[in-house]
C-alpha cells in the first residue's frame, strides 16, 4: 500500500479518537455567541425565549410584548407590542406559528387569551388567531407534532394592594388543550375531582384544600416525546399532574414529598447574616415545589427532570423564621404546626420516571458549584438558595444534557448536568453570563447551521441586568463522517492483517 494511503487511514483513526475525546467533554468549548440588552423598549423585560427554525429567529417575551431577534447575530428585527391585549407571559413556536400566552388586562382572574402569529410575516395569522383560555395563562407548549397546543392556566387570585393579602374569587387552575387544526379549545382539564379526594399536598406534611381545584395552580408543562402524555408542575401544591392527551383526562396527581437536608450530600447554608457560606446538614426538609420541567426518553423509558425552585401560594400567610437557637434559626419555613421543619424548594434538580418515582437528585451540587465559582448569594441562604428556575434537555455528541437556570446567583448562571444515565446523572459545569445579566427565567435549546445553542432570557434585578444571551455549545456531529471514519478504521485493520501475513 502506498504511504499516502496509509497516512490517510492513520489520520482517519486519529480523528476518530479525537472525536471520542470531544464527545466526552462535548461542552468544553461552549462560549458566548452574542447578547442583547433590548434597549429602548417600554415596559419590557426578558423572560421567555423560543426559537423559530424556519426564519432562524428568537422570539423573546416579557410583559409588554415580544422582541424578535436574529438568532445568528442577536440583531433586533421587530418588537411586537401586546399591551393592547394584556400582559404577555409566554411564547412557544412550532412550524412557523408563534403562540402568545396573555393574561386578562386589569383582572387576571378573568379568562386569558392565546394569540397566534405567523413567524414569517410577524403578523397575526389569517383566520382564527385569538383563542380564549383559562385564568392567568402562564406558560404554553406545543406537542412534538404540533397538532395540539397546551396552556397552563395558573389561576392565581388578585392582590389587595393595601394589605398584600389575597381576597375575592380564587379561580381554578386548569390546562387548555387547543386543537391546532381547528384553532379551538378541544378540552379544558380541571383538577376538581382530584382535589376533593387528594391527600397529597405534601407541602406541610398534610392535605390542605381550600376549595376543589383552587390549590392546583399549573405552572409548567412538558410533553412526552411520543406526544401521549403531558406532565404538569403544580408548584405551590408540591405535585406533578399527568394528563392523557388522547382522552384529555387527568391520569394522576403525584405528591413529591420532601427532601431531607439532614442526609449527607444534601447540605445547605441556612444563615444569611454571618458573613460566610457554610454548607451543613440540618434537621429540615425541603419541599421540591418544581417550576420548570422537561421530559426525555432513555433506553425506551420516559422520564422527566424538574427544577426544584420552591414557592408558596401567594395567599399563604404561614411562613416564618424557624426560630430557636440552632443554626437553622433564620431559615424560612412553614408555620403550620408539624413534627418537622419544612422549607420551600429543594435547591436541586430531580429526575423521576413517568410514574413520579424519584430516580436521582442533584443534592447540594448547584449551591456548591455557585459558591465555588464565587457566584453564591449568601443573602438567599435563609430562603431557597440558588433557586433552580427552568430546565431544558438536549442531546449533544451522543450524551444527554440538562441545562438549569439559577435565578438567584450574583451573576446569571446555568447549571449543566449529564443525564445520559438517569440514575447516575452528574454535574458537568456552570455556564456563566459574562454580560452581567442575572435571574435567568427562560431557556431554549436549539440547533442551527451545524451547531447546538442555548438561549437564555434573564429578567434581571435592574434595568441594566436583564437581557438575552446565546451560548454556542458544540458542533452537531455528522453521521456520514462517523461512517467514513469507521470505514477508515476497517481498512486500517485490513492493512495490518495483510502486513502480518507478509
Amino acid at each position: 500500500m502506498k504511504r499516502s494511503t496509509m497516512s490517510a487511514l492513520v489520520a482517519a483513526a486519529t480523528t476518530v479518537l479525537a472525536l471520542n475525546v470531544h464527545a466526552a467533554g462535548a461542552l468544553d468549548g461552549a462560549s458566548l455567541a452574542w447578547s442583547s440588552k433590548h434597549t429602548g423598549l417600554t415596559g419590557f423585560t426578558s423572560e421567555v425565549v423560543s426559537f423559530d427554525s424556519l426564519t432562524k429567529t428568537l422570539w423573546v417575551a416579557g410583559v409588554s410584548g415580544v422582541h424578535v431577534l436574529d438568532a445568528k447575530t442577536g440583531n433586533a428585527l421587530q418588537f411586537i407590542d401586546t399591551r393592547g391585549f394584556g400582559s404577555i407571559n409566554s411564547v412557544a413556536i412550532h412550524n412557523g406559528v408563534a403562540a402568545f400566552a396573555i393574561e386578562a388586562p386589569g383582572d387576571r382572574r378573568n379568562a386569558g387569551v392565546v394569540k397566534l402569529y405567523d413567524t414569517s410575516t410577524r403578523d397575526l395569522l389569517t383566520g382564527t388567531n385569538s383563542i380564549a383560555v383559562g385564568a392567568l395563562p402562564d406558560m404554553l407548549t406545543f406537542t412534538p407534532n404540533g397538532s395540539k397546543l397546551l396552556v397552563a392556566n395558573e389561576g392565581t387570585p388578585n392582590a389587595v394592594a393595601d394589605s398584600g393579602k389575597y381576597a375575592g374569587t380564587d379561580p381554578k387552575g386548569s390546562v387548555s388543550i387547543i386543537d391546532m387544526g381547528t384553532r379551538s379549545v378541544a378540552a379544558t382539564v380541571h383538577f376538581d375531582s382530584v382535589a376533593t379526594t387528594a391527600s397529597n399536598r405534601v407541602w406541610a406534611g398534610q392535605s390542605v384544600v381550600r376549595q376543589p381545584g383552587m390549590d392546583f395552580e399549573p405552572e409548567y408543562i412538558a410533553v412526552s416525546r411520543d406526544g401521549s402524555k403531558a406532565f404538569v408542575t403544580l408548584q405551590e401544591h408540591n405535585a406533578v399532574a399527568t394528563i392523557d392527551l388522547s382522552t384529555h383526562k387527568t391520569v394522576s396527581v403525584v405528591g413529591l414529598g420532601a427532601k431531607d437536608f439532614s442526609k449527607p450530600g444534601n447540605e445547605i447554608d441556612v444563615r444569611d447574616n454571618d458573613g460566610s457560606v457554610s454548607f451543613q446538614n440540618v434537621a429540615v426538609r425541603g419541599l421540591y415545589m418544581p417550576d420548570g420541567i422537561a421530559s426525555f426518553d432513555r433506553n425506551g423509558k420516559t422520564y422527566y427532570v424538574t427544577a426544584n425552585e420552591g414557592d408558596f401560594r401567594e395567599d399563604d400567610g404561614d411562613r416564618k423564621a424557624a426560630g430557636g437557637s440552632g443554626i437553622e434559626s433564620r431559615l424560612r419555613v412553614s408555620a403550620v404546626d408539624t413534627d418537622a421543619l419544612y422549607a420551600a424548594g429543594a435547591r436541586s434538580i430531580s429526575i423521576r420516571d413517568a410514574a413520579g418515582n424519584e430516580i436521582w437528585d442533584s443534592g447540594a451540587a448547584l449551591d456548591k458549584a455557585a459558591h465555588a465559582a464565587g457566584l453564591y448569594d449568601d443573602g438567599r441562604s435563609r430562603d431557597k438558595g440558588v433557586e433552580p428556575e427552568d430546565v431544558k434537555v438536549m442531546e449533544i455528541g451522543g450524551k444527554l444534557y440538562a441545562f438549569v437556570g439559577l435565578e438567584r446567583t450574583k451573576t446569571g448562571a446555568i447549571g449543566v448536568f449529564d443525564i445520559s444515565d438517569p440514575a447516575n446523572a452528574s454535574f458537568v459545569k456552570l455556564l456563566v453570563n459574562p454580560e452581567g445579566f442575572n435571574r435567568p427565567e427562560g431557556l431554549t435549546a436549539f440547533e442551527m447551521d451545524g451547531f447546538h445553542y442555548l438561549a437564555v432570557a434573564s429578567e434581571g434585578s435592574s434595568a441594566t441586568t436583564f437581557g438575552t444571551t446565546v451560548f454556542q455549545l458544540a458542533p452537531v456531529p455528522e453521521p456520514s463522517s462517523w461512517a467514513l471514519m469507521g470505514l477508515g478504521l476497517a481498512a486500517l485493520g485490513a492493512v495490518a492483517r495483510r502486513q502480518r501475513r507478509a
